[in-house]
C-alpha cells in the first residue's frame, strides 16, 4: 500500500524542528551568560579562603586576581564579537568556552597562587562570552531575534551574579579551591561541547572584513590602562596617573586614527548614529551602578558586629552564602526589567525607559543610603536596584543592536560591552576609594574595615552614577534635536 504524505506532514515536522532548535540555541545562551557572570561573582566569598591558603601577606595582592580578571574581560569584550562577525558564532563561542575551561584548568592543576593568576587572566578572557548571544541569537532567530538576545543577556546576568554569590558561599562551607577549579574545568569541557553541538556553523556574517590588527592592539591597550587604574588606584596612589594619563592619551589618539581608518576595529558611523553613544555611556553607568551595589552589601553584610569595638560596631555577621540569598530579590527584579524595557523601546522610546530605570535605580540606592543595617532592608532595595539595572542595560544593548546590520551584530556587542567592562570597573573602584577613605581596627587582629558611615557615602555616590544616565540621554536628546533643525534649514 502506498502511503500518502499529507501536504502540511512536512511543515509540521519542520515547524517542530524550527522550534527545538530555537530552544537549544536560546539554551545554550543563558547558559553562556549564566556562568560566565558567576564565575566573576563567585570569586568575593573566596578571597578570604585563596589569602590564608596561598599566605598572602596583602589584600593587595588578593585583588590583584580580580584586577588580571578585568583586564583580560577588557580584551574579550574587544576581540571575541569581532571574531563571531568575521569567522562565525560558532568558532567565537566555542574559542571562549576553550578560554573558559584552560582558565579554571590551570589553577586545579597547579594550585599555587601565580597559576591562580593566570586562569583568571584566561577566564576573564572568556567570560566576553557573555554577550556573544546577542550576536548568534540575532542571526539565528530573524525578527524577534534582537528582543529575544537582549532578554537572555539581561535575566541571565541577573541569575549568574546571584548563583556566583550564592555558589561562592557553597564552596567556601564544602569544597577546597582545587576541588572548585575541577569542577569548573568540567563545567567547562561541557560547555565547549554544548557550544560546537548547539550553535550552528554558517558562513562569517562579514565575508569582506578583516580585524585591524594595530588599531585592536592599540585599543586593548589603552582600554587595560584605564582599567589598570581603576583597580589598582588606590594600592598604587599617585603612581596610578601614569597608566590613567597613558590610556586616556593613548585613547583620544586612537579615536582619531580610527575615524580615517579602512581597517577600523569599531564603525565609526554606529557611534555617529542617534543616541547610540549616549546608550553606551548609560550601559557603563548601570554597570557602575551594579558593582558598586553589589560591592557595598557583601562587604556590609559580612562584618561582625561583635568583633568590633562597641564604638565602632556594625554589620549583619551573615555568611558569604547568607548573603547571596540576600540578594535574591535582585535576580528576580531582574527578570522582570528587560520585559517592561522591550516594547517601548522597538517602538523608539527608548530616552523614557533610560530615565525611568535611573530614576529607579536612583530611588533604591537612596533607600539603601537611609536604611541598611537590617536585613530586610537589603530585600527592597535589591529587588528595586535590579529592576532599574535591568531597565537600563535593556534600553542599551536594544538600542546598539538596532543601529547596525544584522552581519555586524557582533562589531556592536563589542563596543557595548567594552563600556560595560570600563563601567563594572569604575563603580569598585569608586566604592572601593570611599571605603577606604576611613578605616577601624578589628581588635586582638591587624585587620581594618571601613567606617560604617561611608556605607551611607557609597549609596550617594551609587545614586549619583544612575541620576547621571538622565543627564546623559538628556544632553545626546538636544544635541540630535538641534542637528536635526540644522540638516531641516
Amino acid at each position: 500500500m502506498t502511503q500518502i504524505e499529507h501536504p502540511g506532514g512536512l511543515a509540521r515536522t519542520s515547524t517542530a524542528g524550527a522550534v527545538r532548535g530555537r530552544g537549544a540555541l536560546v539554551g545554550i545562551g543563558a547558559l553562556l551568560v549564566v556562568l560566565t557572570n558567576a564565575i566573576i561573582f563567585i570569586l568575593p566569598p573566596l578571597l578570604p579562603v585563596i589569602q590564608a591558603q596561598y599566605g598572602l601577606a596583602t589584600v593587595a595582592e588578593t585583588t590583584w586576581l580580580y584586577t588580571v580578571l578585568t583586564l583580560g574581560g577588557g580584551a574579550g569584550f574587544i576581540l571575541l564579537p569581532r571574531l563571531a562577525d568575521l569567522h562565525g558564532d560558532r568558532n567565537a563561542n566555542v574559542a571562549a568556552a576553550v578560554f573558559l575551561t584552560a582558565g579554571a584548568l590551570v589553577p586545579a592543576i597547579g594550585d599555587s597562587y601565580p597559576t591562580l593568576l593566570v586562569g583568571c587572566a584566561l577566564m576573564g578572557f572568556g567570560g566576553a562570552a557573555q554577550v556573544l548571544p546577542l550576536g548568534f541569537l540575532r542571526r539565528g532567530l530573524g525578527e524577534s531575534g534582537i528582543a529575544i538576545a537582549v532578554a537572555v543577556l539581561v535575566i541571565g546576568t541577573g541569575v549568574g551574579i546571584v548563583a556566583g554569590m550564592i555558589g561562592g558561599g557553597l564552596i567556601v562551607q564544602s569544597l577546597s579551591l582545587q576541588s572548585f577549579f575541577v569542577v569548573l574545568t568540567a563545567i567547562g569541557v561541557v560547555t565547549t561541547v554544548a557550544s560546537y553541538l548547539l550553535i550552528p556553523h554558517a558562513p562569517p556574517a562579514e565575508r569582506n572584513g578583516r580585524i585591524g590588527v594595530v588599531g585592536t592592539v592599540w585599543m586593548i591597550a589603552w582600554v587595560a590602562a584605564v582599567l589598570l587604574t581603576m583597580t589598582q588606584g588606590l594600592v598604587w596612589g599617585n603612581a596610578a596617573l601614569i597608566p590613567l594619563v597613558l590610556g586616556v592619551v593613548g585613547g583620544i589618539a586612537w579615536f582619531r586614527v580610527e575615524r580615517r581608518s579602512s581597517s577600523a576595529v569599531f564603525d565609526v558611523a554606529l557611534m555617529k548614529a542617534p543616541l547610540v553613544t549616549a546608550s553606551c555611556i548609560c550601559i557603563a553607568l548601570f554597570a557602575a551602578v551594579n558593582s558598586a551595589f553589589l560591592l557595598l552589601v557583601s562587604t556590609y553584610a559580612q562584618i561582625i558586629p561583635e568583633a568590633l569595638r562597641p564604638i565602632d560596631s556594625y554589620g549583619l555577621g551573615l555568611s558569604a552564602l547568607e548573603t547571596g540569598w540576600l540578594m535574591l530579590p535582585f535576580a528576580l527584579t531582574f527578570v522582570v526589567g528587560g520585559v517592561i524595557a522591550d516594547r517601548p523601546v522597538n517602538n523608539g522610546r527608548v530616552v523614557p525607559v533610560f530615565v525611568s530605570g535611573a530614576i529607579i535605580s536612583a530611588a533604591g540606592l537612596t533607600w539603601l543610603a537611609l536604611a541598611h543595617d537590617q536585613k530586610w532592608h537589603y530585600l527592597v532595595g535589591a529587588a528595586v536596584i535590579g529592576l532599574g539595572c535591568s531597565i537600563g542595560y535593556a534600553a542599551g544593548f536594544t538600542l546598539v543592536q538596532l543601529a547596525v546590520p544584522e552581519e555586524k551584530a557582533g562589531m556592536a556587542t563589542g563596543v557595548a560591552g567594552t563600556f560595560l567592562a570600563v563601567g563594572f570597573a569604575f563603580g569598585t573602584a569608586l566604592v572601593s576609594a570611599d571605603l577606604g577613605a576611613s578605616l577601624v581596627p578589628v581588635p586582638g587582629t591587624t585587620l581594618e574595615v571601613a567606617a560604617q558611615g561611608l556605607y551611607g557615602v557609597g549609596y550617594w555616590l551609587s545614586g549619583a552614577l544612575a541620576l547621571a544616565v538622565v543627564l546623559t540621554v538628556s544632553v545626546s536628546s538636544a544635541r540630535t534635536r538641534r542637528r536635526t533643525r540644522r540638516v531641516a534649514a
